[in-house]
């Protein structure tokens, strides 16, 4: 992939950029094998591959410069702003979008904010694409003092975009940087983003996770619904589920179904799926994954676990160790701390181990490993 920006030295998140892209694939089964080398792996299957450009469907963009001339990017370590506006991770669709966006900065008087005069008001802009043809827009706002200035603007916006289904401001009044805060106000009327994967219906709401890749998303989605599909279980949780994407995919009108997730508004999401696939059986509920889990006097047969960069950590592994489901199927997007958890697990035998490349260019990676309590079946 060529990359102007990184050529020229400012922006360099893609940190593999000039590994040949079979080599990228490459190493990073190397470094999954090696983390996994003290336990016995029965099978690893082929790494699934991604597009090498455009695959991204979130724009993250620090939005510095002036009122008049924004610049949508990101902030050098020199302190300088760049315009990552050109970036090929990004769809063409996205080019049109950010066009617009800067003169509606002015239109709507936004001032970018100054992290070090700690004076403005517009600190990032958030674009997300649903591979449906939606987007989803939101003001990421210092206080809520030029929300009446941002509401009077918006007509024109939707006019100009009306691909924008889903148009929100996000208050993060902390001079830090963290991207976003607690309070999202609701600029439309619609505030769920409709998303399909593999004929399985999903919904991104402003705060709810989702993954940024959504061609190597869906295939590791219907990759556990076929592993799932095989094995002789009937019942299931999915912790740390987000809007719920692996328990939408897996679950059956027979499946007794449980997904939990913290983020309400990713609950919100998986609700509404489940109501619309009509699935009786299955329900979500906003809550701690493992206080949920190890709070249960019984587990069902299959837990599936979808845990953030820590991983699942000490207390769950012990506690799964004690119940022993017949099996757990594993998601990670952090090797190592997976790799830490299933030692943890040491009743459990490694069936099935696969690479999904959903982030080209970075040493980062999704992985999906299913284990099987020794001296079960897969």
């Amino acid at each position: 992939m060529h990359c102007a920006l990184y050529n020229a030295g400012r922006c360099r998140s893609c940190q593999w950029l000039e590994k040949p892209y079979s080599q990228q694939l490459s190493d990073k089964q190397s470094l999954l094998e090696q983390l996994l080398a003290q336990m016995p792996v029965a099978e690893y299957l082929p790494p699934v591959i991604s597009a090498q450009q455009g695959f991204r469907n979130k724009a993250k963009m620090v939005v510095s410069g002036s009122v008049e001339r924004p610049i949508l990017g990101m902030v050098a370590r020199d302190d300088e702003p760049v315009d990552l506006c050109g970036c090929p991770l990004y769809p063409a669709s996205f080019t049109p979008v950010f066009e617009v966006l800067k003169p509606f900065i002015a239109r709507a008087g936004l001032t970018p904010y100054n992290v070090a005069r700690k004076r403005g008001e517009l600190k990032f802009l958030l674009l997300t694409e649903s591979s449906q043809g939606g987007m989803m827009l939101r003001f990421v706002l210092r206080s809520t003092s030029k929300l009446a200035q941002l509401r009077a603007a918006l007509p024109w916006l939707q006019q100009q975009l009306p691909q924008l289904k889903v148009i929100s401001a996000n208050i993060q009044p902390v001079h830090m940087a963290i991207l976003e805060g607690e309070e999202e106000i609701a600029l439309t009327t619609e505030q769920a983003l409709a998303e399909n994967f593999n004929q399985v219906p999903l919904y991104i709401r402003p705060q709810s996770f989702f993954q940024t890749n959504p061609h190597v998303a869906a295939d590791l989605y219907a990759t556990a619904r076929a592993w799932v599909a095989e094995l002789p279980v009937s019942s299931m949780w999915d912790l740390f589920c987000g809007v719920g994407g692996f328990g939408l995919h897996c679950a059956t009108p027979e499946m007794q179904l449980t997904g939990i997730e913290i983020s309400a508004e990713a609950i919100a999401c998986a609700q509404q799926s489940a109501l619309q696939l009509g699935l009786d059986k299955v329900s979500f509920a906003a809550l701690d994954s493992t206080q949920f889990a190890t709070s249960r006097e019984q587990v069902p047969q299959l837990v599936l676990v979808n845990p953030p960069r820590r991983g699942i950590g000490v207390e769950l592994c012990a506690y799964l160790s004690q119940m022993a489901p017949d099996y757990i199927l594993y998601s990670s997007c952090n090797p190592s701390s997976m790799a830490q958890d299933i030692a943890r697990l040491a009743d459990y035998q490694v069936s099935r181990v696969q690479l999904f490349d959903m982030f080209p260019h970075t040493a980062h990676f999704e992985v999906l490993t299913l284990l099987v309590k020794k001296g079960g079946t897969a």
